[in-house]
């Protein structure tokens, strides 16, 4: 598409919008800009964590404000779509806008930490709609045939920003003249960058009307996601698995589930449309982006760790450490969105993303304490490779494949699915993590083969301390991590080759050059 190309978008008086190649990459730059914006928000706090909670004294609330955003993104990312469809793309982003800006604002005026936990889930309910609309509104303005175009840009920023996002805030705790609040603070500026832009450039695209918000549905499917995602965030840590918060918050989850299902079926404006579940692509699409999304959320985790506990490298040393796996997923993700738009064809990158995903885990399962920089790069390199294939090719073939009125909604679902086997990952494959450590330490323990003093500490704490241990104590601490980390990306093999058989049953419908209608199977 060239300079004066044009691309249509309808509003809902069935106007039709036109937007130049020009036009397109203004809206981009302001879609982009709120993205990567809200997307380092949700990593840069993970280094000024530990100073955070000292300075509050509340070392136990941490998992707490750690997890609020990612529970109340998950949560929300569905919601975000139909209530564009009902109020317009321009004014929902622009209200997930605002949302982010005053949450941040509010987190860095914290003074004490329930204040932060509560701005922080005020914060991720900004980010669940910018992330789940900057989609859908590329959706809009840019015809399915060249939507892979610019689609893997937008998987390019989602790397960038997951692995950026906490050098940056490494940075920014270490400066004497910022400081942990500027974490928060640095974020506005360019939200209201990103505010101008959209207001500038992108156009109303809904006429007033009566709206019908499915106010049962959206209680139900919050609900029973934020009770899913708790009972998995603090399950075996915050309170044991066979407890009575873990089976009332499971029962709860299941009974809010039931109900959404009714509630959806009897609305008139369903926030997840029933039908969507009959697309066999939509459904595929959106198992596939939960194994992925596990995948990428825990490698993207917990990989600093290995550098951090078994390495002993610094924060920003493991984070610049990452750069193959970020790298990576940036160019195959804009390369396989440019031959998408020249060829239409879009299955095999998701096949071939799967795959790629599938080999980067099993080689990493291998990793050892004396593993080399580069075969490590390599194999981060193959796991970016095969995120940057698949994440946004999985959104394209559900717009693709949804009728003109779910675009939204399936772009959203699809999101969600993501979000929320991201948030499964982080917390099984941490559960994983905890307690093979344990098991590998109280093994080598037993074994006698490395003499422990009577008292000595071996739980796994920070870095640092786990540097302080005498040498013969760090060499069980550090090979049982790594035992552990093996195991950790062990189990993404098999949730990546189910995630491969899924996209092997995608039907490849080519890619529409108009939004009145959904493509057929050729």
């Amino acid at each position: 598409m060239q300079g004066d190309t044009r691309a249509d978008a309808h509003g809902e008086s069935g106007g039709r919008r036109t937007y130049t190649h020009r036009e397109i990459l203004k809206v981009m730059s302001g879609l982009l800009i709120a993205l990567m914006t809200s997307m380092i928000s949700t990593s840069l706090v993970g280094n000024a964590l530990p100073t955070i909670v000292g300075e509050f004294r509340a070392q136990d609330e941490l998992a707490w404000v750690a997890s609020a955003p990612l529970l109340t993104m998950t949560a929300s990312t569905p919601l975000w779509g139909r209530l564009s469809d009902l109020f317009g793309r321009k004014r929902m982003f622009q209200l997930a806008l605002v949302v982010f800006i005053a949450a941040s604002l509010l987190a860095g005026a914290s003074q004490s930490v329930g204040m932060l936990v509560s701005a922080r889930a005020l914060q991720g309910i900004g980010t669940g709609g910018l992330s789940a609309l900057t989609q859908v509104i590329l959706g809009d303005v840019v015809l399915p045939r060249e939507r892979g175009r610019y689609s893997g840009y937008i998987g390019a920023v989602f790397g960038v920003s997951t692995v950026g996002g906490p050098l940056l805030g490494g940075f920014i705790v270490d400066a004497p003249w910022l400081g942990w609040r500027w974490c928060f603070y640095i974020c506005v500026p360019f939200a209201l960058v990103a505010f101008a832009v959209i207001q500038r450039v992108l156009r109303h695209d809904r006429d007033p009307r009566d709206a019908r918000v499915d106010w049962w549905g959206a209680f139900a499917i919050t609900g029973g996601a934020s009770a899913l995602m708790l009972l998995l965030s603090f399950g075996g840590d915050e309170f044991a698995w066979n407890s009575g918060w873990s089976f009332g918050l499971g029962a709860l989850a299941a009974v809010l589930v039931a109900l959404s299902v009714l509630a959806e079926r009897r609305a008139a404006d369903p926030i997840l449309p029933p039908r969507l579940f009959r697309d066999r692509t939509f459904v595929l699409a959106g198992g596939a982006s939960l194994l992925v999304g596990l995948a990428l959320y825990g490698s993207m985790t917990y990989l600093p760790q290995y550098f951090q506990v078994v390495k002993g490298m610094s924060p920003t040393m493991s984070g610049i450490m990452t750069t193959p796996l970020v790298l990576s997923l940036l160019v195959s993700a804009v390369a396989s969105g440019r031959v998408v738009t020249r060829t239409g064809r879009w299955k095999i990158f998701p096949v071939a993303g799967l795959l790629l995903i599938c080999a980067g885990s099993a080689l990493l399962s291998l990793l050892r304490t004396d593993s080399s920089g580069w075969s490590i790069g390599l194999d981060t390199a193959l796991l970016g490779t095969g995120f940057g294939f698949s994440m946004q090719m999985l959104v394209l073939a559900a717009q693709n494949s949804a009728q003109a009125r779910d675009m939204a909604v399936a772009t959203s679902g699809v999101s969600f699915f993501r979000n929320l086997g991201g948030a499964v990952g982080v917390a099984a494959l941490g559960a994983l993590l905890t307690t093979r450590v344990r098991d590998e330490i109280t093994a080598m323990v037993a074994s006698g083969r490395v003499p422990v003093p009577a008292g000595a500490d071996l739980g796994l704490g920070t870095p640092d301390a786990i540097r302080r241990l005498s040498p013969a104590l760090q060499h069980i601490v550090v090979e049982s991590f790594t035992a552990a980390m093996q195991s950790v990306f062990l189990a993404c093999v098999p949730a990546a080759v189910i995630g491969f058989v899924a996209v092997i049953y995608l039907r490849e419908l080519p890619l529409r050059s108009s939004r009145n209608a959904p493509a057929k199977a050729g």
